[in-house]
């Protein structure tokens, strides 16, 4: 199956990037402590030239972008880029050969959904002198980067070590609709149709589903109808389960897979508990009554789509995505686009109405500084980065330049979040236009927090093309909530031992790939959960479940301020 391969070559990367650190400590880089004592005083901005290694989109050409141009005028600098592609596999490759090589540059600018260094890699790093700690760069020359982590606690557990050091900078994305990933999108039309309410609980799902297969809701004569499908990327099981037992799991893949979970304090696994088990027969139960696409757990995004956006007619009843364009094309011609809402967390036979929380930043860094970068070129990056974390540095880096990418809000303009003032708009570009290369994009998400994203002007009408990301914003309101706050294991915040990095990732790849593949097992119908139970819970143990959970929980004993 296409996750259990892209797992293992997750699993492979990790072996790699540990190699490529060992190599790393070969290259004889020498520490940079910038942290240990007060840097010189560098009043204006000298002339500075910055080796960067960064992913580039292809529609983009850094060295001529608007935004490139105006960091090098604002701060004299003049970047010479390393690119690498927007590919995940082959973009952790090539940093990983610059840093085996020795030839590394001064300043690494990456994307955390394309490749960014992990908390093992910067601590493996630190201890061969190659990065270069930020804290005494943030407080003496990055005031923006300072109050921003100062204002956000959880930001700053996540950027700090456990030995008080930041060495590279997370990107902070408060993205309100990410951090609830576990929706489901069903065709109102067809409720109105049949004359049904959307399902508040998992017999009231059970019944619309069936009606669905059954009552012909498309009207084409045809039993023609997909009740309900999703993808390989975006499971359906966490939605679902979650009127069971509390899943944190992300329904888009690689997001958070881990079905981790605290119980007062200790680190636990949800995929061996009873509730579990009576998720997983729900499912099966709607599997073997044909109500479940049975290409819903094997197809790709692609595959989805086509079944969203099928000509002559609609066919797609409902689907567990992040966001229904996924699967049906925004601006359809025909509007089926706008037949989609979403469907509020179900409620379980025993009173379960949870939804996953999905944190939606990254831990680890994608801005890196390293030993190569002399003082005043530390000091110059870091006064850019400070830039980005401003309202301006993140519009013209993220959009581009104002008249370009976005504009200043007209009179009749209303923010995300209509509390706030709206700062920006974007500017739409037409479909087919050749792309503006005037911004960085994602290079430049760090400040983006929630009173930033939700101060963007958005159109009103949640069911048109500019009013899409308030049809997102207002959909997750129906979400936010239900997560189990007690239960939520902040792995962000928790670093793990670099000692144990290799046990600790193989025995985390093994046991998501075993739950993962069982879970398919069991609603399938190749496994029964009733005689396979007990052996499929031996099994994890025989994976070496106790003594994963015993780094774990090592590692967020360590946590600061819980």
């Amino acid at each position: 199956m296409s996750v259990k391969l892209s797992r293992r070559r997750r699993a492979a990367i990790v072996g790699t990037s540990l190699l490529a650190l060992a190599l790393a400590a070969c290259s004889g880089g020498s520490s940079n402590d910038s942290s240990s004592k007060p840097l010189p005083t560098i009043s204006g901005n000298p002339a500075v030239t910055l080796s960067v290694f960064s992913p580039q989109s292809a529609d983009w050409n850094l060295a001529t972008n608007d935004f490139t141009k105006l960091i090098q005028q604002k701060f004299n600098i003049t970047i010479k880029w390393q690119t690498t592609t927007f590919d995940g596999g082959p973009a952790k490759e090539k940093r990983q050969i610059s840093l085996a090589s020795g030839d590394y540059p001064d300043l690494y600018l990456l994307i955390p959904w394309v490749d960014q260094f992990t908390q093992v890699d910067l601590l493996k790093l630190s201890q061969q002198g190659v990065v270069v700690p930020l804290n005494q760069l943030i407080d003496q020359y990055a005031p923006n980067i300072k109050k921003a982590l100062d204002s956000t606690p959880e930001w700053k557990a996540m950027a700090t070590a456990p030995d008080g050091k930041i060495y590279g900078m997370p990107q902070w994305v408060d993205c309100f609709h990410c951090s609830y990933q576990d929706k489901l999108w069903m065709n109102s039309a067809w409720l109105k149709k049949l004359g049904l309410q959307p399902p508040k609980t998992t017999e009231d799902m059970r019944k619309v589903l069936e009606a669905f297969k059954t009552q012909d809701p498309n009207g084409n004569g045809k039993a023609d109808e997909i009740p309900l499908s999703a993808s390989v990327g975006n499971s359906l099981i966490p939605y679902f389960m979650n009127a069971f037992i509390y899943d944190p799991q992300g329904t888009s893949s690689g997001n958070n897979d881990s079905t981790l979970v605290l119980k007062d304090g200790k680190v636990d696994l949800q995929a061996n508990k009873d509730g579990w088990r009576e998720g997983l027969r729900y499912i099966n139960s709607l599997y073997k009554e044909g109500l479940i696409d049975k290409g819903a757990f094997t197809q790709n995004g692609d595959a989805l789509s086509q079944q969203g956006n099928r000509a002559g007619g609609v066919v797609l009843g409902s689907a567990t995505v992040l966001h229904p364009g996924q699967f049906v094309n925004t601006g359809s011609a025909d509007g089926r686009d706008k037949q989609y809402d979403a469907v509020a967390p179900l409620t379980g036979p025993s009173g379960a109405n949870y939804t996953g929380f999905n944190f939606p930043s990254v831990p680890g860094a994608t801005f890196v500084l390293t030993s190569k970068a002399t003082q005043e070129q530390q000091i110059q990056a870091i006064k850019m980065l400070d830039y980005i974390f401003t309202d301006p540095g993140q519009i013209n880096g993220q959009f581009g330049m104002e008249g370009k990418g976005w504009t200043q809000p007209g009179s009749g303009d209303v923010a995300l979040d209509k509390s706030l003032k709206p700062i920006f708009k974007q500017i739409p570009q037409k479909p087919g236009s050749k792309p503006l290369n005037s911004g960085w994009g994602a290079l430049a998400q760090y400040n983006n927090t929630a009173r930033f994203r939700n101060s963007e002007a958005i159109g009103t009408d949640i069911y048109s093309q500019p009013g899409y990301e308030r049809k997102l914003f207002e959909a997750t309101k129906l979400y936010a909530g239900h997560e189990d706050k007690a239960q939520i294991y902040p792995f962000w915040k928790v670093w793990p031992d670099p000692a144990q990095a290799n046990e600790l990732a193989t025995l985390q790849t093994n046991i998501q790939n075993y739950v993962q593949q069982n879970a398919l097992q069991f609603i399938t119908g190749s496994k029964n959960l009733d005689t396979d139970w007990d052996a499929y819970v031996k099994g994890l143990d025989s994976l070496g479940l106790k003594r994963y959970l015993e780094i774990q929980q090592a590692a967020y004993d360590k946590v600061p301020n819980k």
